[in-house]
């Protein structure tokens, strides 16, 4: 299925580059290998499942149209994958979702209903108007079709850093629901099973690492409040759990301080921008080494949707020299 999505991806998606810095290599005491997602289309690799799964439905449902819920970068990856096919959008968000990302997606063209993060249940809201208007619903990481473009951007892990010598190494993805590390972990094990896939989370939302310690799904305690807008989910999926159940390691958690502090190096070092969310498999590279081995590690830098004050905050408290 993924091999499937990348020949419909192919002369659509970008090629995201896997960059290196001496620089980052002396902080991780360690060769850091990062996937430069936020270069993709719309800021994120949610482009590459956003065109997977509405480029794979039938005629009659792209006449209809498409429905999905997100903070903001699922939102904006399904907006321009239904723009580009002709198909409407309408997507469900946050009314806390960082202003860019709200007005990005309004941008794309599509109709935006937002709602309360802490009061409202977004898959209700989802299903009710999927129902109500004939929509079809394309969920954030629980859509195989969403998991299998998400899963593109592994083949190409796997090509660009063999290709650089590095077959054996520990990569690190910023992880919410798990659609983007169960479809990397899927295609890694294909192509370069050496590699180990390990979930990235924030303090205090790390239901995918206590779930994969405990072995049974867990619920985060709060379901907003975080700088990590990106990958703030309540539980992991119900598709995407065995998946990195069965191929993943451990998980690794990150305090928020540590993602601002990756947002600067990115930026100094890789000149790449990234969202707090984004730089959180960076910032574990960087900080947290003592829970990697080997001598490599690769990570995503999985979106770069940040409000300019975000950004300079990051810069401003946590200057990289």
């Amino acid at each position: 299925m993924i091999r499937a999505a990348a020949r419909r991806l192919d002369g659509h998606v970008r090629r995201t580059p896997l960059l290196n810095s001496t620089f980052v290599d002396k902080i991780a005491g360690r060769r850091v290998l990062m996937k430069a997602e936020a270069l993709q289309h719309t800021g994120s690799f949610k482009f590459r499942g956003g065109w997977s799964a509405v480029s794979a439905l039938l005629p009659e449902a792209k006449e209809a149209g498409v429905i999905a819920f997100s903070s903001g970068n699922h939102a904006q990856g399904v907006a321009l994958a239904a723009r580009m096919h002709g198909a409407a959008a309408v997507i469900i968000m946050p009314s806390n979702a960082p202003k860019l990302k709200v007005e990005n997606t309004r941008a794309l063209g599509a109709e935006v209903i937002l709602y309360d993060r802490d009061t409202e249940n977004r898959e209700e809201i989802g299903q009710k108007l999927s129902k109500l208007r004939g929509l079809t619903l394309i969920r954030p990481y629980d859509e195989p079709e969403v998991i299998a473009g998400q899963g593109t951007c592994g083949l190409e892990i796997a090509e660009q850093a063999i290709a650089m010598g590095v077959t054996l190494a520990d990569v690190l993805v910023c992880c919410g629901g798990g659609g983007l590390t169960s479809g990397i972990a899927l295609a890694l094990e294909a192509d370069a099973p050496k590699m180990r896939v390990r979930p990235v989370e924030p303090t205090d939302f790390d239901d995918v690492t206590r779930s994969l310690a405990t072995g049974k799904p867990q619920i985060n305690a709060r379901l907003g409040g975080s700088i990590c807008d990106a990958i703030i989910t309540p539980t992991p999926g119900a598709l995407t759990f065995p998946i990195m159940q069965r191929l993943c390691g451990n998980g690794i958690v990150v305090p928020e301080k540590d993602c601002l502090r990756a947002m600067s190096v990115a930026f100094t070092r890789f000149k790449v921008v990234l969202e707090p969310g984004g730089a959180i498999a960076l910032a574990a590279a960087l900080y947290h080494g003592d829970q990697l081995s080997g001598e490599d590690v690769i990570c995503i830098a999985s979106g770069g949707n940040v409000d300019a004050e975000m950004f300079a905050r990051a810069l401003a408290e946590y200057p990289c020299t």
